[in-house]
């Protein structure tokens, strides 16, 4: 039988979010019902609500999510009810050119659930990015599933959903960031610190830290960074080449997504360096560069679309690192919040006061 629980809906473009009760149908062939334990405030969360994505309204918003498995759908073996996962919005095809050569983070016909969640009066939700988990219960997708140590703290686990995942991954699967290399990351929010906690991870030395806020800077070196720059005070590029022997680091991570910034991360990094885009611009920013630079410096110019991660490869491992103590993912924490706080939240994550807010359902 359909469901009705709780659920934080964005209903028009820019209006203020609503708790308000939807409908969850049972599992259809190859969809989940997940109960949600925690799921953090993203800023793509907002951007839906603002209609910087699309005018689907309603939106039910929230997707960096972790919870139980409450029931499965036909067909659907790998996962069953009980089970702790991570929610991913991305479940891959496995048929598409990309996962047919082995390169299913660049998957070309990623899906979700087949069924929509509804308000009670039946208007169809559209929940973001395929997950919509501001919300006691959500149904996605079993490919969007994957398990992790159930004894891990949901509202860390959550976090590897979107934003950590993203960050991590832009260094250590986009970067290839290795052991020795000079990192620098320009925007030191929750993707650019998680960043800065990956370039850690593996090993590179400095890890240059760039932002316009001294609070944020401070966030940084606590996950990470051995320098710190402050792009308000001092140019960017130049203090990045100071610190790196006058040569631009190895990897330069764009995690702000301005041509601005870009432009920083691209004269910034070594000669035949690696600068990494994951911050993520809007449609009506254009890039202006000389075409003589471009060859000139050589090197690699990449984006990073969701860490290029594989969530059944990177989620547990993650996990598992967390759990020894060799990934602080406890630090992206800021504050426990409940689904009623959520607009709150989009307020203090607007003015830069906290790495992640997460609901607790």
């Amino acid at each position: 039988m359909p469901q009705q629980v709780r659920g934080v809906i964005a209903r028009t473009e820019g209006a203020p979010v609503e708790l308000t009760d939807i409908v969850i149908p049972d599992p259809g062939p190859g969809e989940v019902v997940v109960a949600i334990a925690a799921c953090g405030v993203c800023h793509t969360d907002l951007t839906y609500r603002d209609g910087g994505i699309n005018d689907e309204y309603p939106f039910l918003l929230g997707h960096e999510a972790a919870g139980t498995v409450e029931s499965v759908g036909e067909g659907v073996d790998s996962v069953q009810p009980g089970d702790f996962v991570v929610l991913n919005w991305r479940a891959v095809c496995g048929q598409c050119r990309a996962c047919k050569r082995g390169r299913s983070q660049y998957c070309f016909d990623t899906f979700n659930a087949t069924q929509k969640m509804t308000l009670t009066d039946g208007t169809e939700l559209s929940p973001a990015l395929g997950i919509g988990a501001f919300a006691d219960k959500t149904l996605v997708h079993a490919g969007q599933c994957t398990k992790v140590d159930p004894d891990t703290d949901p509202a860390v686990a959550g976090l590897l959903g979107c934003g950590v995942m993203a960050g991590i991954g832009s260094a250590v699967n986009t970067g290839g960031v290795g052991r020795g290399d000079s990192v620098a990351v320009i925007g030191c929010g929750g993707v650019g610190d998680a960043a800065i906690a990956g370039a850690r991870l593996a090993g590179a030395s400095p890890i240059i830290a760039v932002d316009r806020d001294p609070k944020k800077l401070e966030w940084a070196v606590d996950l990470g960074a051995t320098h710190t720059v402050n792009a308000a005070e001092t140019d960017a590029v130049e203090a990045i080449q100071g610190l790196t022997g006058g040569f631009g680091a190895d990897v330069v991570i764009d995690a702000v997504g301005r041509p601005e910034t870009w432009t920083q991360a691209f004269y910034a990094r070594d000669l035949a360096g690696t600068a990494v885009l994951v911050g993520v611009p809007t449609p009506d920013m254009r890039l202006e560069l000389p075409l003589i630079d471009v060859f000139a410096h050589g090197g690699a110019l990449k984006s990073s679309w969701y860490g290029d991660c594989l969530p059944e490869r990177d989620f547990p491992m993650l996990v598992n690192l967390y759990r020894e103590g060799r990934l602080p993912l406890d630090k992206f924490v800021t504050e426990r919040i409940t689904l009623d706080d959520v607009e709150k939240a989009f307020h203090t994550m607007h003015a830069g006061e906290v790495l992640r807010s997460v609901v607790i359902v």
